[in-house]
């Protein structure tokens, strides 16, 4: 017999504004806990130096995650010019100083340079995975792994300020694209090195900044739930949003009431006049009841791929 899951069915995504210092899945689990959540995951790791927007996502949400990995992030980053560090980050070792002395024309003909497309090797500090293991888990015992370059498009960069040893630049970037990277070879185009000292996602998809939540927020609305004797849910709960905003970018396919229960099986149904490959958000009848993700079959049916699981 199946062995029942701790906590309560919660489906849907919240936006955590990480703090610093932390991990990442050390966010996802305070969060769970909240929640009081039987499943949960976070899409797309940030540093423990990093901050800004999380999504996790509760219950059903987490099937659909992974779509938010492969979507663009938007950043703001701080790099301390003239240090080159072994993590390209301020957590990392000094392991060259160099004078800063390059000239606002060369800084902004290198800037140039990282708009667009342009290929990239993944830092070792990284959770890229080889063999099973992220890259960090190779660079901390000092080994060094061989990358292959991969092609990332920086569809925006924003050059926010230089003062003295300290730069400031804002970054539209695509799926994979590795901010501290993109520092760390600034800093030796320019010839002075550089590393990151504060690094902000203020984006992932189309998400809104102003849904943000921190987790001291959090933890005060739970508190102030408990205080005044009320299910902890009724203040935590209308902060997430739908469990399918993952895939909201995704092409709609409305199937009728009839045919869902054979799509609900996991079996293809017609739906004709949608491109072959095309991935879908499947709703069902009228009121469009979200039930999960598709892809279009040859035969101009919609084969499902996950589906939601209505208890």
């Amino acid at each position: 017999m199946a062995r029942k899951r701790k906590g309560r069915l919660i489906n849907g995504v919240l936006l955590l504004d990480k703090a610093t210092g932390h991990s990442s899945n050390d966010m996802l689990q305070k969060v769970k806990r909240l929640f009081g959540a039987q499943k949960a995951g976070h899409t797309g790791a940030l540093d423990p130096l990093a901050t800004g927007m999380l999504p996790i996502c509760l219950g059903e949400a987490t099937k659909f995650s992974q779509y938010l990995l492969e979507s663009d992030k938007r950043y703001r980053v701080i790099a301390k010019l003239g240090e080159r560090t072994d993590t390209s980050d301020s957590d990392g070792d000094v392991v060259q100083t160099r004078a800063v002395e390059f000239s606002n024309d060369l800084l902004m003909e290198k800037l140039e340079f990282f708009r667009g497309k342009t290929m990239q090797v993944p830092s070792m500090f990284s959770a890229l995975k080889h063999q099973g293991k992220p890259l960090y888990h190779y660079a901390r015992q000092g080994i060094e792994i061989e990358r292959e370059a991969r092609e990332i498009n920086v569809f925006e960069l924003l050059f926010i300020r230089h003062e003295g040893d300290e730069l400031e630049l804002e970054l539209h970037v695509s799926k994979g694209t590795y901010i501290r990277t993109i520092i760390d070879d600034l800093g030796e185009m320019l010839g002075c090195g550089a590393h990151i000292t504060m690094l902000r996602r203020l984006e992932v998809a189309n998400y809104p900044a102003s849904k943000m939540i921190t987790l001291d927020a959090l933890r005060a609305l739970f508190e102030q739930a408990e205080q005044e004797e009320i299910a902890t849910e009724t203040y935590l709960d209308p902060l997430l949003l739908a469990m399918d905003s993952p895939v909201s970018n995704f092409p709609e396919a409305n199937i009728s009431e009839a045919l869902s229960v054979n799509a609900l099986h996991g079996n293809a149904v017609p739906m004709p006049n949608m491109a072959e490959g095309l991935l879908v958000r499947m709703t069902v009848g009228d009121d469009k009841r979200f039930i999960g993700v598709g892809i279009i079959d040859n035969q101009g049916r919609v084969q499902p791929k996950r589906l939601v699981v209505f208890e």
